[in-house]
Formats: C-alpha cells, structure tokens, sequence
C-alpha cells in the first residue's frame, strides 16, 4: 500500500482525502493527514456565523473515519525530497510516496506603526474570532482595516458584538476586486445604512496606543479616529514557505508552481487551493480549490483530470446585503461593452458585460438585488438568450428569458463543485427526479446553494414533472387545500372533496385534509365525520406499538414534573402492568396498554392534572429544555421557564409533520436545541432562534433565524414562523424539507418572519393566538364524551374483552411482547408506529396495510 501524506486540514485538504476515498475502491493508498490546529476542519466560508451563534461543531466538516491518519496539531516543519519524508512539529518523520500541499494562506499585516499592539486581529481562524470576541468585550468602538470580502464579514462580526464599527478601505469603493465603482458605490450606501461607518480611497498611516498599550486611535493621513480594537482584512498571502525551504518551483508572487495535474516541479509532490499558483495565479476561493483537490485525487488513481482555471464567481449576503460577480466583471476582455442598470432608488445595481458584438456574454455584477445569479452566471462565455438590457432590468430580475433550456450542455451550473448542465441532465436521465436527488448524485447546489433554482429549472426542461397534487383525488397541494379550507370555511372533509376533489378520497388526503382541519381549528378529531378521516395513532389518541397495544404518553411540559404526579404515574403503569421508559424528549412513556384499558388510564391521568402529549398526532411534541438559571452554573437565561411556556402555548397544534423543539440556557446547548424544528438557546441578551433542525433518517442541523431576542419577540417570531409552515408546506413535509423547498430556503424564510415582507404577520399571529384560545385537551373530550369513549373496544360484541392475541414476557422487571415481537419480528402488518411515533402504513414485509 502507498502512502499519501498531506500538510494541511482546510476545507481543501479535506475534500482531497474524501476525494481519494470517493475513487480508491481498492484500497490502494494510506493517507497520513497533517493538521497545524488542534481542532479537525471546519467551514472557513461559513466562519462568520460563529458570531450568529453556530458553534465549533456546527462548523466542522464530516469525519474523515477512522481509515485516515488525522494528526492534529502537529505543524510539519520540512520536506525532505531524497528521502521522501515530512519531519513534523511534534518530531516525528513521517514517509510520503506522493505528497500534497495543501497548507492555504496567511493573512497579511502591513508593518505600519502600532500593527503588533494587543487589541489589534486578523480574521483567519476560531482562534482569531475568540480573540475578536474577547476584545469586543471591553471595546465601544472598533476599526476594520480593509474593505474587501472577509473585511465586511468581520465589520458584520463587529457590529453583532455591539461594537460601533468603522470600514477602512483603500480602493475608491469597497470590495474592488469582485465589483466596479458603481455597484462599490451602492454597496457602501447601503452598509452605511446599517450603521457601518465607511472610509473609502485612503489609507491607514499608524495605529496609536493608549495607556494600557492597546489601539485607542488610528490616523488616516490628517484624521484621526478613536477605536479600541483593529481588525486587518487586506488580503492573504500563500503559505509557502515549507516548500520554498524544500527548493520547489515558487511563483513571481508567491505560491507554489503547479502545472495543469497540480503537480509541483517534484513529480512527487502536488500542490493545491490558496498556497499553488497555476499559469501566475493563486486562486482565493474554495472552488478553484475544490476544482484541484479533485483533479488531483483522479491523477492519484490513474486518471487524467487536468486543472486549467477556475471559475471565480462569487455570491455572497454581506450585512444583510446581497452582492454577486461572475466571469469579467471588470470589462477587461478587449472590446468588451456594458449593460447596466443603476437602480438607487430601487437599491439595486445590475451589469453585464458583453463582448464587442454584444451577442457574448462576458461576466456581470449584481448588487442588492443578486436574483439573477443562478441564471447569469452559467452563462458566462455562451451566446446570450436575448437583449442584455432585458435581462437585468426589473421586469427580467430574476434572469429574464435565462432558462435551463439556453444553456449549453457544458455551462457550469454548480461552479463550487464544477457540475455542468449535462451531468445533470444525465444525472435527470439516470432517475433523479427531484432536487435532493440531484444534489446526492453530483453534489450540486450542496455547498454555497445559489444553484438550486436552476435544478428545479433543469428537472422541469427535461419533462420531469413536479407535481403538486395531494393525490389522485385532489389535483390541489396541500398548502393550495390549506387556502381553500381557510377562504371558503369548509368544516368537513365531504364537502371539501365534493367541491374541490373527485371520487371518495384515500389513506393519502384523508389524514392530510383532518390535519388542516385540525390546524385551522375545526373542532376535536373524534368529533363526527372527522374520526373517520385520522389514521391509526389518531383514530385511538395513542401510539400503535408493533404487538398491538398502545402508548400513552402525557404531556410534561419542559420536563418539569412534581413528585405527586411522578407517583401517579408510576402508580397508574403498576396498576395496569404497564412498561415504563423515560424518553429522549423529557416525557415518561407507558407501554402495553389495551385499547379498552386507554379511557381508565387516561381517566386517572387527566384527574391528576396531566394532559395528553399528542406523542401519537402530527403535532407539536415537546420543548425539552435544560435546567437553565433555575440551577445551572452557567446558565444565562430561564431555559425551564421559556420552555414550560412555549409547550403550553403550542400544545396541540396540528401540522403537515410533528414538532420537537427545546431550549437550552447557556451556549453550552445541553438541551440539543439545534436538532430541532425550533431550537432556542439563551445568550446574555436574550435569545436565539434557530429552526429547521431535525434528527431522524437525515440529521440536520438547525440554522439561525434571528438572534438576541426578548421574550415577546422570540414568541412573535416563533408564532409566525410555524403558521407560515402548517399553511405552506407539503404533507409530511419535516421543516428541515420545508425551508429548503423555499425558493430562497433560509433567506426567505427570514424576510417573511422577521421583516414580514409578505406583509402577512399580524394574520399568521391571529392564528396563532386564535389556537390559543381554542387550545382543549383532547382526551378529556373523550372522556366526557360516551359517544367518543365507545370506540374504544378491541371486539364490538365483547367490549370489556382483552384481546387474546396479546401476551407479554417480563425483562429487567418490566413487562415486554412476549413471542416473536421480543426477536425483533413485527407481529402485527398494520398501520404501525416508527419508535418515535411515526406512522408506519405498511409493514416490514411489504404487505399491505390493515383498517383499525
């Protein structure tokens, strides 16, 4: 076996090994990964949101297995080319058989007077933003040196920590290098705006130290502007320096030379991402990087993948501002002409630049408004669809006659990870029928995402069709049936299919159309017409378990619990021979309950206080929660409190998936708050929301939707955010599926719950306070109702009979189905529970589903 040793655990040298790993099916190579921080890779491009919340492990990258060598925190120190081997920090000598250099850049401090002060940063790595972080504490106001890409992040960084923030760049407008004078010149409208200070067409001359030797002012020329911190952003420098001692080829301005396989001048050692130079460039972004990582791993199995430029396009949400530039956007190309539309008063800046017959399409800036990226920018090098000017004006925003279908086969639909139109058409041809399944079989629109809504394009030129329909007896989607519902009053499920759907209706619509109903307020579920549309949980208000009885799980809100009703509890499961098992949500579940036995049992847990935990309905579950300030050390907030709260304010509400949620009181994140479909956790100011998280097949991390909220906002936005999902999204559709079905998935979300810029809050509020009030338990309706509690018989002629079917063996002292249910073999086909309550419409088997 051959040995691969690479220097470096970026986001570049991590897409090296998972590349390698991807195409050595054999098994051909050990890979030995050499890693100068103590902390595995993580997202560089997505650092910033380590000030909107995120946490290390949200940032890190997928585990390289336990097949890699991963050496962290062990600097290699020098290449020995004879001997092929790397001497590392720690002393080891490691041997190589092909070597890779994938060590990135540095960013780089001018020598001006006071650049070495404490209190002065640059902006790179975790360790770099904790050091912001720390100094951000005691600083009223804070100097970022550099307007480029990372200078906005960190003035973004800056001003979420509080600190009055100043941008110094010395270009004539910011970010000089992606957009020209007059998108830079919107741009820092626009952030000005937002309360970031911009200083434009001069530079810094020193740094001047207060007292206690940190920065207390900077001088740009004559003036002078107080600051008590500095952040550079000017720019980064290859790290090259290993191989420069090693005597490989060095670019004029730095980089280590590579040729079109990304090898060096030792045809041992390759080199990639931000410390290689390629034809006297050395790319900055992670899509060149990315392009050579790939290129590489292919050599290393004997491909013949070559490297030969890469597309610097970028599309970026700098201050809550959108910004994009694609191809030249500078008009450099002889010839080349503009199209531009400078829109102030509309706050948008659009050019394209085309070649000298105008028939070309060259590169392009967006500012503002970047909608007609994904769009635009496939298009680069191609002949252009129609008039330029058509394209970017405002009737044609969001890429006007710019379809899938202009696009030419080897347009670069995903620059970040180079998937052209025809491997997705190919992929399309293959089966992939939706955008999920493109992304899994080319990886397209899994980084940066700003090409998915030309997947959805591609899936729809090529005559796969995206139906909406609920099913064959409604042509209408469930969100279009919501509507319906809400705007005519339709109360039943009859006279919604007799108006609005053809034939008598399915397993399919007839649980969609009773959870709409339920969500809309349309009485109990059990309540005439309605108990014949529920599926098997809802039918009994329990959990189908695989022997045949049932759950009952009642509700505890934030897991708080007093000992009289932990002794009821426990004295009802002893009565009734019930197993108990405390869950992962915070609630205590009781199992092996009969159907007859459930209004008994019930009935001697509503009498105590308790209320059902709706663990068998689409509906809201739990808000687990920490023990937050009420105990905890490090606590910030109440997270007990909140999280009591919240579940009894939303206890009972019925939408198209369930809903787990949790609040965890410090950053600490005891409560798992960011596996959820809300996650709240406590900061010093307040809260943050997250949403969109969920555990399952397809773990998902939740994204940050706002932050440092107060109480009465976090439940505003909370409210609007899951009205907005029950009136939008599909049948059974989780809210981690929902959001990034959104045309715009996060960013979207966010304008219509925190901006409202649909204009529908105060209604998406109004339903919400209106489940509120109507809020009523729905087993207590059972039992005061004897119409209701007489389904509740396992044989209609025998209605106090057990039924015989069901036995049970006895485990750690505990009840559990006895026969072959305790091998892990189903015992019944019928419409089943998942362990988490799903329901489960057909068997392990395949055989079809029996009526309960």
């Amino acid at each position: 076996m051959r040995q691969l040793v690479v220097i470096g655990n970026g986001m570049v040298g991590h897409r090296l090994v998972e590349a390698v790993h991807d195409r050595d099916a054999a098994g051909a190579w050990n890979i030995v990964v050499l890693g100068e921080e103590p902390r595995p890779a993580y997202d560089r491009v997505a650092l910033s949101s380590y000030f909107d919340g995120a946490t290390e492990s949200d940032l890190r990258l997928a585990d390289l297995g336990e097949s890699v060598d991963l050496r962290l925190g062990e600097r290699a120190t020098a290449i020995d080319r004879e001997n092929t081997t790397v001497t590392t920090s720690s002393g080891a000598i490691v041997h190589y058989d092909t070597l890779v250099l994938a060590t990135g850049s540095y960013p780089f401090v001018p020598p001006l007077p006071g650049h070495d002060l404490p209190g002065c940063h640059v902006y790179r790595t975790i360790d770099d933003l904790d050091a912001i972080t720390a100094s951000a504490r005691d600083a009223a106001t804070g100097v970022v040196i550099g307007g480029g890409l990372l200078g906005l992040e960190a003035a973004n960084a800056l001003r979420l920590l509080d600190v009055d923030t100043h941008v110094v760049e010395l270009a004539p407008w910011l970010m000089p290098a992606q957009v020209d004078e007059g998108g830079g010149a919107l741009l820092g409208r626009l952030i000005e705006e937002l309360g970031v200070t911009v200083h434009t067409g001069t530079g810094t001359s020193r740094i001047e130290a207060g007292d206690d030797g940190r920065p207390t002012a900077i001088h740009l020329g004559d003036e002078r502007i107080p600051t008590d911190m500095v952040v550079f952003s000017v720019g980064i420098r290859p790290r090259d320096d290993i191989a420069r001692h090693a005597g490989l080829d060095i670019g004029e301005r730095g980089g280590v030379v590579i040729d079109d396989t990304c090898r060096t001048s030792d045809p041992h050692i390759y080199a990639i991402g931000e410390c290689a130079s390629h034809d006297g460039t050395v790319y900055g972004l992670i899509a060149p990087g990315n392009a050579m990582a790939e290129v590489v791993a292919d050599r290393l199995v004997g491909g013949e993948a070559a490297f030969t430029g890469a597309d610097t396009s970028t599309k970026l949400k700098l201050l809550g501002v959108d910004v994009a530039s694609f191809g030249d956007a500078h008009g450099r190309t002889e010839g080349a002409l503009d199209v531009v539309v400078n829109d102030a008063a509309g706050r948008r800046y659009a050019k394209l630049v085309v070649s000298d017959d105008a028939t070309t399409l060259l590169g392009g800036v967006l500012v503002g408004d970047a909608s007609a990226y994904a769009a635009l920018r496939p298009l680069v090098g191609h002949e252009l669809p129609g008039d330029p000017l058509g394209l970017i004006s405002p009737a044609g925003a969001d890429g006007g006659g710019v379809g899938a279908g202009a696009l030419p086969d080897d347009a670069q639909i995903c620059s970040c990870n180079a998937v052209t139109k025809g491997e997705l058409t190919q992929a399309i041809t293959d089966g992939a029928c939706d955008v999920p399944a493109l992304k899994g079989c080319t990886s397209a629109g899994t980084s940066c995402g700003s090409c998915v809504p030309m997947l959805k394009q591609l899936l729809a030129a090529s005559g796969v069709e995206q139906s909406s329909a609920l099913c064959e007896h409604f042509t209408h989607s469930r969100a279009e049936l919501m509507e319906i519902v809400r705007a005519t009053g339709t109360t039943t499920f009859s006279d919604l299919i007799a108006r609005h759907g053809t034939g008598r209706g399915c397993d399919i619509c007839k649980p969609a159309v009773a959870s709409i109903l339920a969500s809309l307020g349309g009485g109990h579920i059990l309540e005439g017409e309605q108990a014949a549309l529920q599926d098997t949980n809802d039918h009994f208000l329990a959990n189908l378990q695989r022997n045949g009885t049932y759950s009952v799980v009642p509700r505890v809100p934030g897991g708080e619990i007093t000992p009289d009703k932990l002794i009821v509890i426990g004295e009802v499961a002893r009565e009734f021979g019930l197993y108990t098992k405390i869950t992962g949500a915070q609630r205590i579940d009781l199992l092996g309950a009969r159907v007859e036995q459930l209004p008994a049992i019930w009935s001697r847990l509503v009498e105590a206080g308790f209320e059902s935990g709706h663990a068998y309905g689409k509906a809201l579950r739990t808000v687990k929660s920490c023990v937050g300030t009420t105990w905890c050390r490090y606590g910030v907030q109440d997270s007990v409190r909140m999280a009591i709260d919240l579940e009894l304010r939303y206890r009972g509400l019925r939408s198209p998936h369930k809903i787990k949620a949790a609040v965890s009181g410090c950053a600490r994140e005891c409560a798992e708050a960011r596996g959820k479909d809300f996650g709240v956790i406590a900061t010093d100011k307040g809260w943050n929301l997250y949403v969109g998280g969920n555990g399952g097949f397809t773990p998902r991390h939740a994204e940050l939707l706002a932050s440092d909220l107060d109480d009465a906002t976090l439940i505003r936005y909370i409210d609007r955010f899951l009205m907005f999902y029950i009136r939008t999204a599909d049948r059974l559709q989780r809210t981690s599926a929902w959001i990034e079905s959104l045309d715009g998935g996060l960013d979207h979300l966010r304008d219509v719950v925190v901006h409202d810029s649909l204009g529908i809050g105060a209604d998406l509020e109004r339903d919400m306070a209106a489940h509120v009030a109507n809020y009523a338990d729905e087993w207590r309706g059972v039992l005061e109702d004897p119409d209701k509690l007489a389904r509740f018989t396992s044989f209609a002629n025998a209605p106090e009979a057990p039924d015989p079917t069901i036995t049970f063996d006895t485990e750690r002292d505990q009840p559990v189905p006895a026969g072959p249910v305790a091998l892990g073999m189903p015992h019944l086909p019928t419409n089943g529970t998942t362990p988490d309550g799903d329901t489960a419409r057909t068997a392990p088997d395949g055989s079809a589903p029996v009526e309960v």
